[in-house]
């Protein structure tokens, strides 16, 4: 294990650096609405104090934009320079949920120059993140960055309690609806998004429900309208897919699908090896070292494998709630998300018997090199398992198209969080979409990968 640990130490500055500029203007504290601008607004405008070059502000939202519980939000937005775009505001949004925008906006403009005469770029704090970050600590510590670590039942409570009634104000519907006032804050008639992993998911949301308010659209890593799938029944077959991939690329000697399948067989830890692999991937979608340790676990010499789940784990897994917030996260998907026994606003009581039944039902088609108790336990959905019934915003219908717009669906064939087969899934409802693949990239493509031809594609594609 000494190669892949210092492989993973030397990449671990890459993470690192998406911290860039910070928010001239804390938000609005953290779960509950407080006083302050008028809505829709964007006040405080100043140059962002760790990069001049960037105009931070803040705009003010409703808490509740149905306007049942009065008070605003303040989110914290940057944007570049170039007010005289001649193709108008390019919105980039982050992922998670739970990421922030702003303190990536350095990054992202050194990743975007080629189209930023064309361009101002703008980010922003989805609600609920950066300086406003919904803290749940025994979660954050549980989870990091993970979607799929699997916290302990205490801290899911402790969270919840902590967020109360006002969690269902953070889903995506609200920040659907935040971005058009930002939309209008910044003077624009439309908007090009530019969405990564949740980040795209989001920018579907808004087309769909904005569709006369989008010029185009960049999905990288793409997570498809309907939604995150709590089993995540694309990820359990794709990981075969991906080391054997990775195997290839190294010259590794095994198969590694096949011993990841007498792993599970023999330990029964599936969800702890997908969450491994999916965090590892991050940062070496070669998958440098994995192949050998798949192989002696699955021949009942598990040391090395043990040592892998906690070099992610400390190494990877790992962000401060102004990194990513699993408050906000657990918030925002407890209420967007479809779950084996309804949504949130379904009672507990009934949630685990509902769960076990769909665990019996999944075929070995369904989940191998896994088993039905890796898909069923999973940190996240288990999150939601436990998460106090809610009301939840209603779902758009399946399978709508979006808007009539050019549209980008950009994926690694490496990616394990976001596989490409969900990618395929999205197009199906885009009118003419334009895929590419980028071979070698894992998740986050734009930011991520060492390969230049997904930010080339982007760069053609919003310049034409």
């Amino acid at each position: 294990m000494t190669s892949t640990r210092g492989r993973i130490a030397a990449l671990l500055g890459a993470l690192a650096m998406i911290a860039g500029a910070t928010p001239v203007t804390p938000s609005a504290g953290v779960a509950g609405p407080v006083e302050s601008a008028r809505v829709g607004e964007i006040t405080g405008r100043a140059p962002c104090p760790d990069a001049p070059e960037f105009t931070c502000a803040t705009l003010t939202v409703p808490f509740d934009h149905s306007g049942a519980t009065p008070g605003t939000l303040g989110l914290d937005v940057a944007v570049t320079g170039n007010t005289t775009a001649p193709k108008g505001d390019l919105l980039f949004l982050t992922g998670g949920p739970g990421q922030p925008g702003v303190s990536a906006m350095r990054r992202m403009a050194s990743r975007l120059a080629p189209v930023l005469k064309a361009y101002r770029l703008v980010m922003y704090d989805q609600r609920g993140t950066g300086r406003g970050a919904l803290r749940c600590p025994g979660l954050q510590a549980d989870m990091g960055s993970s979607d799929l670590a699997v916290p302990r039942r205490q801290s899911i409570a402790e969270c919840a309690a902590a967020l109360g009634p006002n969690a269902r104000h953070y889903s995506t519907a609200d920040t659907v609806a935040d971005i058009d006032l930002l939309r209008r804050a910044l003077g624009d008639r439309r908007l090009t998004l530019d969405g990564v992993s949740y980040g795209s998911f989001v920018a579907e949301r808004y087309a769909l429900a904005h569709p006369a308010h989008v010029t185009r659209l960049v999905l990288d890593s793409v997570v498809p309208q309907q939604g995150y799938d709590p089993l995540d029944l694309a990820a359990l077959p794709a990981s075969a897919r991906v080391l054997r991939a990775a195997c290839l690329a190294t010259d590794c000697t095994t198969d590694p699908a096949a011993d990841l399948a007498a792993t599970v067989r023999r330990y029964g830890n599936g969800a702890q090896i997908l969450s491994t692999l999916t965090g590892y991937g991050f940062v070496d979608p070669d998958y440098a070292g994995v192949p050998e340790t798949l192989h002696e676990a699955a021949a009942g010499q598990p040391a090395k494998l043990r040592d892998l789940f906690e070099l992610v784990r400390r190494q990877v897994d790992t962000a401060s709630a102004e990194e990513l917030s699993q408050g906000l996260h657990s918030a925002a998907l407890c209420a967007d998300s479809h779950f084996p026994w309804g949504t949130t606003d379904t009672p507990i009581a009934g949630r685990a018997a509902a769960l076990e039944h769909t665990g019996r039902r999944l075929t070995a088609e369904q989940t191998w090199p896994y088993d039905p108790a890796t898909a069923t336990g999973l940190g996240s959905l288990l999150v939601c398992l436990a998460w106090p019934r809610e009301q939840v915003p209603p779902t758009p219908p399946g399978h709508r198209m979006l808007p009539n717009v050019p549209v980008l669906l950009l994926g690694g064939d490496r990616d394990l969080s976001t596989p490409y087969e969900l990618l395929h899934q999205q197009a199906r409802s885009v009118h003419d979409p334009r895929i590419v693949i980028v071979p070698g990239a894992a998740h986050s493509v734009q930011n991520r990968a060492t390969n230049p031809a997904g930010r080339q594609a982007v760069y053609d594609f919003l310049l034409k």
